[in-house]
């Protein structure tokens, strides 16, 4: 089955989002269910969130991907400001969207989240009772664990910055601004020695990216704790983690799973990056498969009490 793409806008508090929809062609005569993605931390609809939403389609399942507002093609806002509340009013604007598309099933909205996105569609899911499911892949689960992963040095200098932000913000004087990645020792939000490649290796030629956020955004995660949140999410979620992953520590993610009434695990021996391409990209998307048929096309309730599936051996000892 082939897709179609189609380019949206829709509004956002004091702004307007851009997003894509990408349609399963040929269309069902019936509305089908959409998946609405959240992408990473300072990343873009451009980034990481295509083949996924291609292995969707073929499912007969649309997915709606956007830019933040101030990141991307979007506008609103001051560029590249990452703010937690402001993101999460964004995603609540696309799923509004979502529903009123033409050829999309409003009762049957899914909701899929990598990285940073993971955390925020947690949280998201937490506070409503309308999703049908949530994917959180590779997720963002607690900032004082994700925090308490950078070495300390690198840690002081980055809540230096964080400060500094804060009051150029608040005398209305240019932001502070720090990388997004940077290799490790440096001062960057993301330093883990895969943080540079394995960005470079999901922003396609074209992606409006930009390496760099103000530096606020540190104090503004470190006590944002989404997962903490998984006890409230009434539907099914799917929770995928790397046990290599030196991003997005996995333990908070594996007991958000737990919590969850109807949570389910699933662990693979990779870092981070890894699930955007190759054979770890083939097996965290042909999971995600399983659980949208399951859990968003057939309406099943999901497994329940955090159960963790089996990775199986073969592709363990295959590596990353």
């Amino acid at each position: 089955m082939s897709e179609r793409r189609e380019e949206h806008h829709f509004n956002s508090g004091d702004g307007s989002c851009a997003a894509w929809l990408l349609r399963p062609h040929p269309v069902n005569s019936q509305p089908c269910p959409v998946v609405v993605m959240a992408h990473g931390f300072t990343a873009t609809r451009e980034d990481g969130l295509v083949a996924y939403a291609e292995r969707f389609a073929e499912l007969g399942i649309a997915s709606l991907a956007f830019d933040y507002r101030g990141f991307g093609d979007s506008q609103g806002g001051e560029r590249q400001v990452l703010n937690i509340k402001r993101e999460l009013e964004d995603l609540d604007a696309a799923i509004a969207f979502a529903r009123t598309l033409e050829g999309i099933d409003p009762g049957r909205v899914a909701l899929w989240g990598s990285s940073f996105g993971g955390g925020m569609v947690m949280d998201t899911a937490a506070r409503r009772d309308d999703i049908a499911c949530v994917i959180a892949q590779v997720p963002f689960a607690d900032g004082l664990a994700t925090v308490g992963a950078i070495p300390i040095g690198t840690s002081l200098r980055l809540t230096a910055k964080g400060l500094a932000d804060l009051r150029a913000h608040r005398s209305s004087r240019p932001r502070v601004m720090i990388p997004a990645t940077g290799n490790p020792g440096e001062v960057a939000a993301m330093t883990s020695p895969d943080a540079v490649p394995g960005f470079e290796s999901i922003v396609p030629v074209g992606s409006r990216h930009v390496n760099s956020v103000a530096a606020s955004v540190v104090l503004d995660t470190l006590m944002w704790r989404p997962g903490v949140k998984a006890g409230s999410i009434a539907c099914p979620l799917l929770v995928q983690v790397g046990t290599e992953d030196a991003v997005t520590p996995p333990k908070p993610a594996a007991r958000a799973a737990a919590r969850a009434p109807k949570g389910e695990l699933r662990r693979y021996a990779c870092g981070h990056f890894d699930v955007y391409s190759g054979q770890w990209f083939e097996q965290v998307a042909a999971d995600q498969i399983a659980f949208l048929e399951r859990s968003l096309i057939r309406g099943e309730a999901g497994a329940g009490e955090g159960r963790e599936a089996k990775v199986p051996e073969a592709a363990k000892a295959s590596g990353s």
